[in-house]
């Protein structure tokens, strides 16, 4: 196995997968926290935290950052989750001291500029307006609201307007001191990289996180039901979905291989029935998010103002189908599907160094990808049975947007 897994007297873990053949390094910070770790009245500061991370320290600006990055030809970006939140920077193997240096700058020494602060609220508020202008974006907050009301789980990752309007710089930096600590933090690297020379560098730069205790999250609790935005569009955006389950679960595995056979692709059924035998919608797919304690699996589709009520009842019909009647040849085929992008992520460093942070973040160790394609493989007709009784067990949750009445109601469905 190419990875190799170190930790700090604090709890930090330093992870490194290598691939000679390469010639680059993807470096980043997981951070085991996201939306999910947000009071209501500081929801979006996980983001936006995020974006302010590369906006100065107490040794560069913003503009510095950027350009020692860009100089030797890497690249440089974030991301936020509902659990973790993500910094990285990919370069030549030969630049991965200074990729390293400064990662540990922006995440130890950032100074939150208060001019830098104002300008990226400003810049979130846009991402957030335009998220609002993109009905087949925003409907998954809407889904995943709907699916855990009222609860850090179905907030949205970006915050609300109003919030991030008033957001005190604050809020953001006690955020920071109080959950970026050691044991929630995996420093990741896969490419051309030895492990003892990263280990030592990192462990040099990342030394001054606290070692402090970490709580977890409050739980999800997966409630279902209906969620209408009525908005003057052409086309109508709906997503349907079920309660899922965590990571771990007996069914992680065959809910890919359900997935795959439900919506994963042109031959998959929904496809075929509802683009291909009946034209109701130009796209459908399914997918699965999976956390640490839940999950949900859903369908995306687009379809016309007079399709909606036909649409909803087929995309039913396809799941109760799979029960009883999923073939032999459809799980092969589902499973070659899963196996091969598994294996060609594999060929990427940046699919390599995330996959390390997060299976070490979940479960506390790396899994080999043999070990995974085992389990894909493992999945058998019955598997598929169980999903379905399964979804079926909990209240669906539909999310709308679009041309639609709040008063809609479909027979069977909600």
């Amino acid at each position: 196995m190419t990875v190799k897994v170190s930790s700090l007297n604090n709890g930090l873990r330093i992870v490194t997968d290598t691939m000679k053949e390469v010639d680059s390094i993807f470096v980043g910070v997981w951070v085991g926290v996201g939306a999910r770790n947000e009071s209501e009245d500081i929801n979006g500061v996980a983001h936006f935290l995020e974006h302010m991370a590369f906006k100065g320290t107490t040794t560069r600006n913003a503009k510095s950052i950027a350009e020692e990055i860009e100089k030797v030809g890497g690249f440089v970006n974030a991301c936020t989750s509902r659990e973790t939140t993500a910094y990285h920077i990919k370069v030549l193997k030969e630049d991965i001291s200074l990729a390293v240096e400064i990662l540990a700058d922006i995440l130890q020494d950032s100074i939150f500029d208060k001019v830098e602060l104002e300008r990226e609220r400003g810049v979130i508020l846009q991402e957030i307006g335009r998220s609002y202008d993109t009905p087949d974006d925003v409907i998954f907050d809407y889904f995943q609201h709907q699916a855990f009301p009222a609860q850090p789980m179905g907030r949205p990752i970006l915050g609300t307007i109003d919030l991030i309007k008033n957001m005190p710089r604050q809020k953001i930096v006690d955020y920071m001191s109080s959950n970026y600590v050691a044991p929630r933090i995996i420093i990741s690297a896969a490419g051309n990289i030895d492990h003892k020379y990263f280990f030592d560098l990192a462990s040099k730069q990342f030394s001054r996180f606290p070692e402090n205790n970490i709580s977890n999250p409050e739980p999800a609790n997966y409630s279902g039901g209906k969620f209408i935005k009525k908005k003057d569009l052409e086309q109508i955006h709906v997503v349907c979905g079920f309660k899922g389950t965590p990571y771990g679960h007996a069914l992680h595995y065959p809910f890919m291989v359900f997935s795959s056979i439900l919506g994963g692709g042109m031959s998959s059924r929904l496809f075929q029935e509802v683009r291909e035998k009946r034209g109701l919608a130009y796209s459908i797919y399914s997918f699965k998010s999976t956390y640490q304690d839940s999950g949900l699996f859903g369908i995306y589709s687009g379809t016309g103002k007079d399709k909606l009520k036909e649409l909803l009842p087929v995309i039913r019909d396809e799941i109760i189908a799979l029960e009883n009647n999923v073939t032999e040849e459809e799980i092969i085929k589902s499973k070659a599907q899963i196996k091969s992008s598994i294996l060609m992520s594999m060929e990427n460093n940046s699919s390599r160094c995330e996959k390390v942070a997060q299976q070490l973040l979940v479960y506390g160790e790396p899994i080999s990808t043999a070990d995974i394609v085992n389990k894909v493989e493992s999945v058998e007709k019955d598997d598929i049975s169980k999903i379905v009784r399964f979804l079926m067990k909990e209240k669906p949750t539909l999310a709308i947007v679009g041309p639609v009445e709040s008063s809609l109601s479909v027979p069977g469905i909600i």
